[in-house]
């Protein structure tokens, strides 16, 4: 597909430059240049996404992979994301896709529309824009959203958060789900490590939770010596129930060397069994660890009654005990989140889906 045109959020400067303000980085292009995330381009005066369209591939995955453990529990997601992204982790999971060039690794096209009946026909009871950042393609994502909304198919967004106000309004108003990657909890890890500041993240969550009905949950990868310190880890989780409240899951998930940052030794479980208990201390109801095993990390628990509503073994739901809206099965406490009676049973199976089968 062609590159789109953004109708809205850029601007023309008076040195003939055009001001993209999508994201915080607010870059500003000559003709031909592109943005910090390489996909919004300066064509013919304006701003084009160049990524509409097209993607580096799309799976279907078990929602708890986004991880998003209390939204519409075990049920499969259709995921998919583009090429570029306006952080520059130096540790970052996904380099291939988020750091690569376009050409590398767009290889398959799909309109919206044709994402959400693939979605349909499959079965999924969602679709994630994941793998690199969304708020970078978000033309098309917010088309996505529209044209799986028609069908009834939620959407989820696997963001760092790193936005603008006014298109972050436009762009979750079309969201069902979120999981916000909290890189970590001080300006100076921010800059040094992703090249980004920490400010408009936290901008971005309470946004979330004041402004919008969408479910969202935090993950933070814990690297040993850089963001996994006590007083780091105190502040975070307190900041968290403070501003967010009690009941946003937040994941702790362990780091493995990767991309440029290959000297820390990977996360043992025993910081994740750390990091847990100070949230837990500090409040947090719903704290999860990942990427290893660790006692209960991966279960849900009546925060009133300690009674095991969700047993998971990795993607796998193994118990379940909650009654209809989502109330405890032993002493109705509420859990929050989006649950259905009961739990999917897609499991832990991975799809990989050409999207050129479905035209």
């Amino acid at each position: 597909m062609e590159p789109v045109i953004a109708e809205k959020y850029w601007q023309p400067m008076i040195d003939g430059r055009i001001q993209c303000n999508v994201c915080p980085r607010h870059c500003r292009l000559a003709e031909g240049q592109r943005g910090f995330c390489f996909v919004r381009a300066r064509r013919g005066g304006r701003i084009a996404l160049t990524t509409y369209g097209r993607s580096s591939g799309f799976c279907v995955d078990p929602i708890e992979k986004k991880p998003l453990f209390h939204f519409l529990p075990g049920t499969p997601v259709l995921s998919f994301g583009t090429a570029g992204c306006n952080l520059g982790c130096v540790f970052c999971q996904n380099a291939d896709i988020s750091h690569s060039r376009e050409t590398d690794t767009l290889a398959d096209a799909a309109s919206p529309e044709l994402i959400a009946k693939t979605a349909e026909t499959l079965g999924c009871r969602s679709v994630a824009f994941t793998y690199n950042e969304p708020h970078i393609f978000h033309e098309y994502a917010v088309d996505t959203s529209k044209e799986c909304r028609k069908r009834g198919i939620k959407t989820v967004a696997v963001t760092a958060g790193y936005v603008c106000p006014e298109p972050r309004k436009e762009f979750y108003a079309w969201m069902d789900a979120a999981n916000v990657d909290l890189k970590g909890f001080s300006e100076g890890f921010y800059q040094k490590y992703t090249g980004s500041q920490l400010a408009p993240v936290l901008e971005t969550l309470v946004y979330l939770k004041k402004e919008t009905p969408v479910w969202f949950e935090i993950t933070t990868l814990l690297i040993p010596g850089l963001n996994d310190s006590e007083s780091e880890l105190q502040a975070m989780t307190r900041w968290i129930v403070k501003n967010l409240g009690p009941d946003v899951p937040l994941h702790f998930t362990a780091f493995h060397p990767a991309y440029k940052l290959l000297d820390p030794s990977p996360t043992p479980a025993s910081t994740l069994t750390r990091a847990r208990g100070i949230a837990l201390a500090n409040g947090i109801r719903y704290c999860y660890t990942g990427n290893v095993p660790t006692p209960d990390g991966e279960t849900t628990f009546c925060h009133f009654c300690r009674t095991k509503l969700i047993g998971r073994d990795g993607y796998e739901i193994t118990d379940w005990n909650l009654k209809e809206n989502g109330l405890c099965g032993s002493c109705g406490t509420a859990c929050p989140g989006i649950f259905e009676p009961r739990p999917g049973t897609w499991g832990s199976q991975r799809l990989p889906v050409r999207l050129g089968n479905f035209t």
